[in-house]
């Protein structure tokens, strides 16, 4: 009777495992393939009531734009360039996007908190120690460039603290760690959130557009830039964006497969395509180009 349970116990062991590895490589496809993801960085709108000695939405931006293109992950345009580029490409095309992903958020609330801890004074100079205590709490959102669904959020909370010396004497103060300190919650919440962002890839489908279709040569608008490599092959077809009819939000995006292509030449920031399988006359400037 043991044996039996033990070997219905394997054996469900054995079809749970097949479901799962059946099912994975569609999840991971596009985190396997080496490909990167083109994304923007949006302004984060400050909704704290902190202000001070600099922009604190900027300062994010800054510092969320670095950290993204350390992880090798992304290829980060800027929110100026982005708006160039779509501006010139929406005069031929108004469906072509050159950023697959838009990071938004809101930062919601900010502590900043410094004081003393013991000191001696002498002469009227006074030497004490200092902490200071930083937190930030940042809602994020990736959002799908085409479509401008949200894609997946995030609340994330930075905290930095940081003591030293502080040097004070006839109403000044030198070695206030705030501002600094805060710097330092801002760099922890923005690793919180790429190592986010990262975890929500493989749920997140790679695509790119056609640029031109030129007898038969099938150019797209993704190149070694974002990892693409010869004999690669995609999918490429008309999308259509479905959306709710008493709201206008993007629910989901449908496409339609019209071919197949594979890379045949690749340059920095596009890529020249055979088709390998169905009718290369189908295939038009802007049509969606996704992994297999």
């Amino acid at each position: 009777m043991k044996h039996y349970s033990k070997s219905r116990i394997l054996f469900l062991i054995t079809i749970l495992i097949f479901i799962v590895s059946i099912s994975l490589p569609q999840a991971v496809a596009a985190a396997d393939s080496g490909l990167k993801y083109t994304i923007v960085v949006s302004k984060f709108e400050n909704r704290s009531n902190w202000s001070g000695q600099f922009s604190l939405g900027d300062a994010w931006g800054t510092v969320l734009t670095d950290i993204l293109n350390q992880s090798g992950k992304f290829i980060v345009l800027a929110e100026n360039d982005m708006r160039i580029e779509a501006a010139n490409e929406r005069n031929s095309n108004p469906h072509v996007i050159p950023a697959q992903l838009l990071v938004k958020g809101v930062i919601t609330h900010v502590q900043n908190t410094g004081g003393q801890a013991g000191g001696l004074g002498i002469g009227g100079i006074y030497l004490g120690g200092s902490k200071s205590k930083s937190e930030i709490n940042i809602t994020m959102y990736i959002v799908e460039a085409g479509t401008g669904q949200v894609l997946a959020s995030k609340s994330v909370i930075g905290k930095a603290e940081k003591g030293g010396m502080v040097v004070g004497g006839r109403g000044a103060v030198f070695g206030n760690y705030g501002a600094q300190n805060l710097g330092k919650a801002v760099e922890n919440a923005a690793s919180q959130g790429v190592e986010w962002m990262i975890t929500q890839l493989p749920k997140i489908r790679w695509t790119g557009a056609v640029v031109m279709n030129n007898n038969g040569q099938i150019y797209i608008n993704r190149g070694t830039r974002e990892g693409v490599r010869m004999d690669q092959e995609f999918i490429v077809g008309s999308a259509e964006v479905l959306r709710d009819p008493t709201t206008g939000e993007a629910l989901d995006e449908m496409v339609t497969e019209r071919a197949r292509i594979r890379v045949v030449s690749v340059k920095e920031k596009i890529s020249i395509c055979e088709v390998i399988s169905g009718s290369s006359e189908s295939i038009n400037q802007g049509m969606r180009v996704s992994l297999p």
